[in-house]
């Protein structure tokens, strides 16, 4: 079935497209939209449409801003992301990477021109680029029994880089974490590691830091755990207010750190 490697057939469209009324007119969405409504009663404009249709629902966005153009037309989506898994594949598009390149290049050459050497390649480096970033390599979370080992561990400055997920802007910085062991200790290599882990992503500082020390606190049960992220923001800094050198700080405290307060100033000043 579809749903289960995200492939959509021609028998599933039609299928689906039975199912809608046959004596309405229709506008698809372009470009996915189209295919459906060609299978039905296609018209030229919306304003002659009874419906609007598009091949798939994915975050709702486009939804959102044809009803708000026509909110007297409803707007049909013949498949929701919801019913997938995975990455989902219309028969009208190009298989793999080569079709992602191809919505790369119609950004490039909606601001420039996308044939001149410097741009040539872009589209393939740019894809190749998100996905070396997005996927950070995995790894075990190794950890070794500590009895008696009761105080503060702090690891500090390890840099992080990350994509703004409002603007994918890069935004980067530094990574200060500590916690208090409760039975057992985890390989230093692994507390950057989890800044990486949760850092290479479309992300938002703030969600990061919350990840990490509750990622912390899960694996190692500790009595406490503590982090605090320092980063510039490319999309403060190169757009809208355009202040740059201006650092945001997020932190996050659990345990001991966050009831009490001796503890948590002992890390503060560890780390300035």
């Amino acid at each position: 079935m579809e749903q289960e490697n995200g492939r959509i057939t021609w028998a599933d469209i039609i299928h689906r497209v039975r199912l809608l009324p046959q004596d309405k007119k229709y506008y698809g969405v372009p470009r996915g939209g189209q295919y459906i409504a060609a299978l039905l009663n296609p018209v030229d404009t919306p304003e002659e449409a009874d419906y609007i249709i598009d091949d798939l629902v994915d975050s709702g966005a486009t939804k959102d801003k044809w009803l708000t153009m026509y909110p007297d037309k409803p707007f049909i989506g013949l498949f929701q992301k919801e019913e997938f898994n995975c990455w989902i594949e219309f028969p009208w598009e190009q298989k793999g990477e080569i079709e992602i390149e191809e919505n790369v290049l119609r950004i490039l050459e909606y601001f420039d021109n996308p044939n001149r050497e410097g741009l040539k390649e872009t589209p393939k480096r740019y894809i190749k680029f998100l996905k070396e970033f997005l996927n950070p390599p995995e790894f075990n979370f190794t950890t070794f029994d500590a009895e008696g080992t009761d105080e503060m561990i702090v690891q500090k400055d390890i840099p992080f880089h990350s994509l703004c997920e409002h603007h994918l802007a890069p935004f980067f910085g530094v990574a200060h974490l500590a916690y208090i062991p409760n039975g057992k200790i985890v390989g230093l290599s692994k507390l950057a590691r989890t800044v990486e882990l949760y850092s290479r992503n479309f992300q938002n500082q703030e969600r990061i830091t919350t990840q990490i020390a509750e990622r912390l606190m899960k694996e190692l049960d500790a009595k406490g755990v503590a982090v605090v992220l320092k980063a510039q923001h490319m999309c403060m800094s190169m757009r809208g207010v355009k202040k740059p050198n201006v650092p945001t700080i997020t932190s996050k405290m659990m345990g001991l750190f966050k009831d009490d307060l001796n503890c948590r100033n002992e890390f503060m000043n560890l780390i300035q």
